[in-house]
């Protein structure tokens, strides 16, 4: 809410706080929709359901592959696979860049 002077009501001091809070969320935003979280968890579990389906599989599946549990060596690839990038996002968090707003960037007035 303006005056006729222009003035909004707000300080610089207001102003920043908001930037900082929308920083915070953003890096949050960013954290949770990291590409390799999602892909960790998606090999992870495909990678349990095909090893659970390897060690189930009777000796026809076994005798179709030439004698080799695919299943089994596949599931645990995946495995292996996904709990790699759940790791490289535990050891090497990459938080978005933000510019630091100072003072002197912000308007001196507000837009009419």
């Amino acid at each position: 809410m303006t005056d006729q002077s222009g003035y909004s009501g707000y300080s610089e001091r207001d102003v920043q706080r908001e930037v900082t809070e929308l920083q915070q969320k953003s890096a949050t935003a960013a954290r949770i929709f990291d590409l390799r979280r999602i892909i960790g968890g998606l090999f992870v579990l495909y990678g349990v359901i095909v090893t659970i389906a390897g060690i189930t599989d009777g000796q026809a599946a076994i005798d179709k592959a030439q004698g080799v549990n695919i299943n089994l060596w596949t599931g645990i690839g995946m495995l292996l696979l996904g709990i790699f990038f759940l790791a490289w996002l535990k050891l090497r968090p990459t938080p978005p860049t933000v510019p630091e707003v100072t003072p002197e960037d912000l308007p001196d007035k507000p837009a009419a």
